[in-house]
């Protein structure tokens, strides 16, 4: 395993529900070092940017129109093997099918409103972290 950065996001419903500071303590616990951090709000030309990988997928507007209802929080994190261990500590998408302590089986509502993101691969990483952040923030 080598060290790896990846990008994730704490969505809207678990900003607005006050869930980001134990989502953020989750992570840290997991081994995760914070390199950028950042409250913003997107757009709607942001959103369908971010997203446009699902733009042919039936839940793309309903996506859309949920990442840009309030604030989220753009993190870049770095540890070993850093996209594999997010996505076990974020579990499931849905979070009925996540793991017991995950980050989605504890704050999420449903398979939409399930409080962060996270990369998913390699070059969706450097992708979404080039996105948010510039080279000098991640120095």
């Amino acid at each position: 395993m080598s060290v790896e950065r990846t990008f994730s996001a704490i969505k809207p419903d678990a900003v607005a529900a006050g869930q980001a500071g134990e989502i953020l303590a989750l992570i840290q616990k997991a081994g995760f070092t914070v390199l950028g951090l950042r409250m913003t709000r997107l757009t709607l030309a942001q959103a369908r940017g971010f997203y446009a990988v699902h733009k042919e997928r039936p839940f793309y507007e309903s996506l859309v129109k949920f990442m840009t209802e309030g604030p989220v929080i753009v993190m870049a994190l770095e540890r070993e093997d850093a996209i594999a261990k997010l996505r076990e500590v974020m579990g499931a998408t849905n979070p009925a099918n996540a793991a017991e302590g995950t980050i989605r089986k504890r704050f999420a509502a449903s398979i939409e409103h399930n409080c962060i993101h996270g990369s998913d691969a390699p070059e969706t990483a450097r992708q979404e972290l080039g996105f948010f952040f510039s080279t000098a923030e991640l120095l």
